[in-house]
């Protein structure tokens, strides 16, 4: 019976995976189809997944749209197509064609139809990520100025005399006009701070909790706190049986260990919210690389917690330009780090274990499922922004690849010759399947 939860969490995973990949896939794929349509090219296919159909129908332009039994892709087949990756043409059907016919097949259509036919599905894959992470940010907001106590977070010593309502006007002696003035304040080492303000249009001076408590407000997949089975919820409130009040102090300390096992005694809330109960976990930190601003990397001892503050403020609405605004600096961000962690990894400066691949994504999956929906979703819109990133390689049977082609086409008005195109697309093929290879041996090795 031990073995029925694992079972269960595998299930859990695999389910998780086949919804991720199955919505960009049907987002990526769909960039091809209905751009290729507006450029008058048609679509004799549309399948979510490969192998044998296991559902389909025919729509009133003659395309077939299906669902295959084995979901880990998907595919547009245009008119001329050889085969589902586009790379070859069906000599056959084309010498079938008529003038007017040929235009409407992929390789008969102009240039631009086929380059922007070919360029869409990365750029909806963007546009997924651009579009969740603009929608999580208008349902968040942001902190509404001038500070304000929007709820208290559940912590084993309470949170002093602060109150919901309470508006913030100084922390520590610091007067707190924005939260821009919040790196400017020194926290003691102890398990409460001095809060001023403004209740009821009093001004009073009350104790309140530490701006970041030592707190995993989030919990990252496969870290060693995830493995320890810490929650999101959970208070540290010892380490090695040192007391400790702050989340920096949970920070050096697993910095300073450098490596070493750690006790840590938690606080649990309870569900009703009206106590909590102490546990205790051992752990081993985990040498983590983590990008910074510049685009350069650190590496250092982590176990996989996110710090949160000492309470709820109350929000303020973003509107839509200032959300799409910020779901593009988000995609934008996550495609640079991307190239830097490349970067770094082909250098040697960081490891190569940061290359995960099918089993990586597949745990991360399930982990987000697990985590809740609102990270479900946005782990979709971070995977969405790396399918899109890595097509735009130029590696044949990559869009990127097709895009070279093209490129080289407009240059050299033809395109490359039959068996140039057959060797790039098996080079392109065999970059592929070692990547995916390398990814899976990280998987299993790391």
């Amino acid at each position: 019976m031990d073995s029925l939860p694992d079972f269960v969490s595998l299930i859990q995973t695999v389910l998780a995976f086949v919804v991720a990949l199955s919505i960009i896939v049907t987002v990526h794929e769909y960039g091809h189809y209905i751009v290729g349509r507006l450029c008058g090219i048609k679509a004799e296919a549309f399948s979510i997944g490969f192998g044998p159909k296991l559902i389909s129908r025919v729509d009133k332009r003659g395309t077939v749209w299906k669902i295959s039994l084995f979901p880990l892709g998907g595919y547009v087949k245009f008119l001329g197509d050889a085969n589902a990756t586009s790379a070859g043409v069906d000599e056959e059907t084309m010498a079938r064609l008529s003038a007017d016919e040929r235009r409407h097949s992929m390789h008969g259509a102009p240039l631009w139809a086929r380059a922007a036919t070919v360029a869409a599905s990365p750029i909806f894959n963007f546009i997924l990520s651009i579009l969740v992470f603009a929608l999580a940010m208008a349902w968040e907001g942001k902190p509404a100025v001038p500070p304000q106590v929007a709820e208290l977070i559940a912590l084993p010593e309470g949170s002093g005399d602060l109150r919901p309502g309470d508006r913030i006007l100084a922390i520590e002696g610091v007067s707190l006009p924005d939260y821009s003035e919040l790196s400017k304040i020194t926290t003691p080492e102890q398990p409460s701070l001095s809060y001023r303000v403004l209740r009821d249009g009093t001004d009073m001076v009350v104790e309140g909790p530490q701006l970041a408590p030592p707190r995993a407000a989030q919990v990252l997949p496969q870290s060693a706190a995830d493995e320890a089975g810490i929650k999101a919820g959970d208070v540290i409130t010892a380490i090695d049986g040192q007391k400790i009040w702050r989340f920096d102090d949970l920070v050096e300390t697993v910095t300073a260990g450098k490596g070493a096992p750690l006790t840590l005694d938690l606080w649990r809330p309870s569900e009703d919210g009206t106590g909590g109960s102490m546990l205790n976990v051992t752990l081993t930190p985990k040498i983590v690389d983590m990008p910074r601003p510049d685009g350069s990397f650190t590496s250092d001892y982590k176990i996989g917690l996110i710090a949160g503050s000492g309470f709820t403020p109350v929000t303020a609405h973003i509107g839509p330009f200032e959300a799409l605004t910020g779901g593009m600096k988000q995609t934008w961000g996550a495609i640079t780090a991307s190239v830097s962690a490349i970067e770094h990894i082909v250098l040697g400066k960081i490891s190569s274990c940061n290359l995960r691949g099918a089993i990586g994504i597949a745990e991360g999956s399930g982990a987000a499922a697990k985590a809740g929906a609102a990270d479900f979703i946005w782990f979709i819109a971070m995977l969405s922004t790396a399918v899109g990133f890595l097509n735009l390689f130029p590696i044949p049977v990559l869009d990127g690849g097709h895009l070279m082609f093209h490129l080289w086409e407009g240059v050299s008005g033809k395109p490359p010759s039959d068996r140039v195109m057959n060797l790039l697309v098996s080079v392109g093929l065999a970059l592929v399947v070692s990547l995916m290879a390398f990814g899976l041996w990280n998987d299993l090795v790391c």
